[in-house]
């Protein structure tokens, strides 16, 4: 006996299948873009949504359906494209920067030099001497020459690169102090964005976190009497994202030096971002110039590639000698090292700052440099651009304030001119979205109900696309 046709089996009937949705002109279209077997993939998600549809509409008794092959088609081939394009933009992308934030972390940090992309794209990106000494014709030592560059702009006996911050942390505790016990105020237990926090890497090394004095304030004195004979290592870390203010106070890194060496222990140095050469007529006093940690008698130092120093993503280490060779010689070092491409950003840009040109040639110190006027003075070369068009979006000049981001100079904020836009039908979040979807994604903020663009962090040859971004409103 037949069994009954259930209420709505008619209307699945009516779904396409992922062959006749893949026939169709739309997805011969996507398909050189997108792909054979991707472009499947995603018919196949696009034809399970439209079954899923029209079951929930049968199980709906109230909820009565029109719905025709033909409509089914028409609608899977929108979710096809949809979703096609929803896969483009979960890619690595160019976008214009108007925020203000130099280091922005969710933006890549540090924008490279155009010394830097063209290390990567021109010497780097076929073969290369990542290995090889080409005036003798035998193997050589990966980032030798990045190596020698730190040494000299950092005064330190010698120096090696991994992969970032948080892998020099662990292959240094690990090699140092993986069998005993760190010592580490209480004050410097930090977490960075993305969820790095010190203690973890602590953990993951095999090193015993021995934690001494208060939040606000330690003393020598703690330092001392937590030594032991299974002490190994005191760290030192600098607070990158947050300042402690008022009644706080913590040993000289000198007082820290003489203590560890009287020791016999070595004193590890996590300076964060650090940098190459005094900011502090940019407002960033507080970032510690590696060369001067080196002279105040820190024995090993890590701190980033692609923050204030302006490069590729990168864990820098300098130090003592026989410290930075056990360091290479240790089998982690090889699951940890950097490859050619970021090596040959990290060369262009050290041989800027080596040449004092670092101000001019680096974005991150030129961006830093930048004076409100200047600022103020290309911003209204934009809004004049605008207002020959006449349109319903409105651009005023505002005084604001940029920041430095990336975990860098958390009380430090530049003055700056903003763009500040309002439109009359459109919202503020109406407007920042539209941004955000051109061909040139503009990413920008939102205060008060209007939408700021912050021309710091935009480059020049980016302001006739962020032009047509804001006229296409």
């Amino acid at each position: 006996m037949p069994k009954p046709k259930k209420a709505g089996e008619s209307q699945l009937r009516l779904v396409p299948s992922v062959d006749q949705l893949l026939r169709t002109d739309a997805a011969a279209a996507l398909r050189e873009s997108v792909g054979t077997r991707r472009l499947t993939a995603i018919a196949r998600l696009a034809i399970a949504e439209i079954r899923a549809l029209v079951l929930a509409e049968q199980n709906a008794v109230s909820v009565s359906s029109n719905r025709t092959a033909a409509t089914l088609l028409a609608q899977a081939v929108r979710l096809i494209e949809n979703k096609a394009k929803s896969d483009s933009l979960t890619g690595i992308k160019h976008v214009i920067n108007a925020t203000g934030v130099v280091l922005h972390t969710n933006l890549g940090r540090a924008p490279l030099s155009k010394a830097a992309c063209e290390a990567m794209t021109v010497e780097a990106a076929r073969y290369c001497t990542l290995e090889y000494d080409s005036v003798t014709g035998t193997r050589g030592r990966r980032a030798a020459r990045v190596e020698s560059l730190l040494t000299q702009l950092t005064g330190a006996e010698d120096a090696l690169v991994v992969n970032n911050c948080a892998a020099a942390a662990l292959l240094i505790l690990s090699v140092l102090s993986g069998d005993g016990d760190t010592i580490v105020s209480r004050g410097e237990l930090v977490e960075i964005g993305g969820d790095f926090r010190v203690p973890d890497v602590m953990a993951n090394s095999g090193t015993r976190m021995v934690e001494v004095g208060t939040t606000n304030r330690t003393s020598l004195a703690d330092y001392r009497g937590a030594l032991n004979e299974g002490t190994r290592l005191i760290l030192r870390v600098h607070p990158s994202n947050y300042r402690i203010v008022g009644f706080a106070n913590s040993p000289t890194l000198r007082e820290l030096a003489n203590l560890a060496h009287e020791a016999n222990l070595p004193l590890y140095e996590d300076a964060g971002s650090g940098v190459l050469e005094d900011l502090g007529q940019y407002g960033l006093a507080d970032e510690p110039v590696v060369r001067n940690l080196v002279t105040e008698g820190a024995d090993v130092i890590s701190f980033s590639g692609d923050k204030l120093l302006g490069s590729a993503q990168a864990g820098l280490i300098v130090g003592k000698r026989q410290i930075v060779e056990r360091l290479r010689k240790h089998p982690l070092y090889r699951a940890l090292r950097s490859d050619k491409l970021r090596l040959a950003a990290l060369e262009a840009t050290l041989e800027a700052h080596q040449r004092s040109a670092g101000l001019f040639e680096i974005p991150v110190l030129n961006m830093l440099s930048m004076t409100q006027g200047e600022i103020e003075s290309r911003a209204k070369l934009i809004i004049n651009r605008l207002s020959q068009n006449n349109g319903a979006l409105h651009a005023t000049l505002l005084a604001g304030e940029s920041a430095i981001g990336g975990g860098a100079g958390p009380t430090t904020a530049p003055p700056t001119c903003l763009i500040a836009l309002t439109h009359e039908t459109l919202s503020a979040l109406e407007i920042e979205t539209r941004l955000r979807s051109s061909s040139s994604p503009v990413i920008a903020r939102i205060a008060e109900g209007k939408v700021l663009i912050d021309l710091r962090t935009v480059f020049i040859d980016e302001e006739s696309h962020l032009v047509d971004a804001l006229r296409s409103i």
